[in-house]
């Protein structure tokens, strides 16, 4: 988060004018939750309650928001049920998504995931079906449109494409590999 709201103020210095709507892809915990309304257009990684009611009072919070400002999240599912990785079970995802559309002030978008990372194109195709799928009942159980998915990174994006992918997250093709801080 820390590092998301430096690059923001560097840009802000550099390009004043720019309007850019800024993404939130990392782990948030909830008590960072105060820092993306306002900051980050989406929040791609909601992946509990607590994080859900913290991002409500947040929002809440804004001093005079404009009419109807609402932050808008997808759902994290760890679709690969990999205990390093956030993200709700996929059998949980229908409660969460139902508890978050109860939000008022919350936008439930879509879902999110990240198949494990040491598989190949079409070893993550599966984990991006599913889902689809997965968003497909929801949509049907929950009654609500949820046209966003974001899945596939740089190694993978042409079989999340393929599978219904509406974001993809291409940083390594776009800056290189990352140095971990």
């Amino acid at each position: 988060m820390q590092e998301a709201l430096e690059k923001q103020e560097l840009v802000r210095k550099i390009a004043p004018a720019a309007r850019i709507e800024w993404h939130f892809t990392g782990h948030v915990q909830s008590r960072k939750a105060r820092d993306v309304p306002g900051n980050f257009g989406l929040l791609h990684t909601l992946d509990s309650e607590k994080l859900a009611l913290a991002l409500q009072r947040s929002v809440a919070s804004i001093t005079a928001p404009p009419s109807g400002t609402r932050q808008a999240v997808l759902v994290q599912v760890n679709v690969g049920r990999e205990a390093q990785k956030s993200g709700v079970l996929p059998e949980d995802a229908e409660k969460l998504a139902a508890f978050v559309a109860g939000l008022p002030e919350l936008d439930l978008r879509g879902l999110m995931c990240i198949p494990p990372l040491d598989g190949t194109m079409e070893e993550s195709r599966p984990y991006f079906a599913s889902l689809r799928e997965l968003r497909d009942r929801l949509t049907k159980n929950v009654g609500l449109p949820l046209p966003e998915l974001s899945m596939g990174m740089s190694g993978d994006l042409e079989a999340a494409v393929e599978e219904g992918a509406t974001y993809v997250r291409v940083g390594t093709d776009i800056l290189g590999a990352r140095e971990r801080r």
